[in-house]
């Protein structure tokens, strides 16, 4: 499973992939001031990973709707999505509606928390690969659209998902320790000419976070 995965990743990786990893950076630092700019104008992409899930049970089921049987986001996790929205609004980044979501509870969950449940669209073009099952393709080809499309300037299309999709798609730029949970990926949409990662960004980071143990 893992060697047809990557060989399909290989073959969708857009330029930016073969860059050199990228390291996160706090929202509020003069590193991250850059990326703040450009989201204010409106016009890309902001993938988060879903939020904090140290301390919290792996995946039993990998089946939608189990909530009992996934890993869920911790209390930590709960607090960090609230502050993501909060941050987002006092930074003045504007945010298409509604915002889409995985199915996936932690990715859900973390969507409804930072933005309200009433401006979310549940999605299972945002999946985890570990619940696509032979819709492995589909959903890799979705994410690849949804970092893609134009996006009208003046707001930005948020996503909330997960990190392996990401990798698979935008390639090992984003991999390894590169992509904290509660992060988001700053993407650049060209359209028919794919996508740009610009850049990873923490609206709310936690000390010691960013990995679970699963």
């Amino acid at each position: 499973m893992w060697l047809r995965r990557g060989i399909l990743a290989a073959l969708v990786l857009p330029a930016a992939a073969q860059a050199e990893r990228l390291r996160p950076v706090a929202a509020d630092s003069a590193e991250a001031a850059p990326l703040v700019t450009t989201l204010r104008a409106g016009g890309h992409v902001l993938f988060f990973r879903h939020a904090d899930t140290r301390g919290e049970n792996c995946d039993i089921t990998f089946r939608v709707g189990d909530r009992a049987g996934q890993r869920n986001i911790s209390p930590a996790g709960r607090a960090q999505s609230a502050r993501i929205g909060s941050r987002l609004a006092e930074l003045g980044i504007p945010v298409e509606r509604p915002v889409l979501a995985g199915p996936v509870y932690r990715a859900r969950d973390t969507a409804e928390l930072a933005f309200g449940a009433r401006q979310v669209a549940v999605t299972d073009s945002l999946l985890a690969d570990d619940f696509s099952g032979p819709r492995l393709d589909w959903v890799l080809a979705e994410h690849r659209r949804l970092f893609s499309a134009p996006v009208a300037a003046g707001v930005n299309r948020v996503l909330v998902g997960h990190r392996t999709p990401a990798i698979m798609v935008a390639g090992d730029a984003v991999g390894g320790r590169a992509f904290p949970e509660g992060g988001a990926l700053v993407i650049a949409p060209r359209g028919a000419g794919g996508f740009v990662v610009l850049g990873i960004i923490e609206f709310a980071p936690l000390p010691g976070g960013g990995f679970h143990g699963c």
